[in-house]
């Protein structure tokens, strides 16, 4: 009960904000003569959720697996390059200026090259997710394993500890809340990345609903299609919260 009511009083006014806004909404689109194909209501919408003809079932599940799949590249390829330019300056020097150039390349002038190479699929909207994604991953893993108390570096090499051995025993408990605060970023991120792909080429998935609108003008499915990507982005980076108060919860804070 404490619990609940700790987490009451952290989020009653974004409660209260969602339902003041939704009220507002609701009432400038019926008694403000909007038409539904401009801005639907929030009735509509809901209606357009659970009532309407679209398959979401199929749509939400392959979205899904795009954007777990974005966030797990980008977990995994951005860790990976981390370690590397934290552990030779050499890599550094060398993946560095690639690694931003790559980063600067407009997104969404790549998706195309991407359908051109692999087609129609889940894949290309992954690795679009994950390309989106994962720079945030590389730049604080390396800042989180380099960013070490000299002091704490100093007391392992008394002991004569290798290399390797002050990486993993000192240098990647360091740079836990770094790459935990990554991880959020990175969570909305593939979220964006995989929608994107959807956008330029896809048959399936959420993006491709809100595509498939504008030519019926169905406003109130493609807003609906956008509320159940705000789901599956909501709960992948409640899913990362959890897993930085299991891993790391002495750095909460450090975001």
């Amino acid at each position: 009960m404490t619990k609940l009511g700790a987490f009451s009083r952290q989020y009653w006014p974004t409660v209260v904000l969602f339902a003041f806004l939704l009220a507002s909404w609701q009432t400038a689109v019926t008694f403000g003569n909007i038409r539904e194909y401009l801005l639907p209501a929030p009735l509509s919408v809901w209606n357009a959720l659970w009532h309407g003809d679209t398959a979401w079932a199929g749509h939400l599940w392959t979205t899904t697996l795009e954007i777990i799949g974005a966030f797990l590249m980008a977990a995994v390829v951005g860790v990976a390059l981390g370690v590397a330019i934290a552990w030779s300056p050499v890599l550094a020097n060398a993946l560095v200026p690639f690694l931003v150039f790559v980063n600067t390349l407009p997104k969404v002038a790549i998706a195309p090259l991407f359908l051109i190479w692999m087609g129609y699929g889940i894949f290309p909207n992954m690795l679009m997710g994950a390309l989106i994604g994962f720079f945030p991953v590389v730049i604080n893993t390396a800042v989180g394993l380099s960013q070490v108390e000299p002091d704490m570096l100093d007391l392992g090499r008394v002991f004569n500890a290798p290399k390797w051995k002050i990486f993993v025993k000192i240098r990647i408990p360091n740079a836990l809340p770094y790459i935990l605060s990554a991880l959020k970023i990175t969570a909305t991120a593939a979220v964006v990345g995989a929608i994107v792909g959807e956008f330029v080429a896809s048959q399936r998935g959420l993006g491709y609903v809100i595509v498939t609108t504008q030519s019926s003008m169905n406003t109130s499915v493609a807003f609906a299609a956008l509320v159940w990507i705000s789901v599956v982005g909501l709960l992948l980076y409640g899913a990362v919260v959890l897993l930085a108060h299991l891993w790391a919860p002495w750095a909460e804070g450090v975001d």
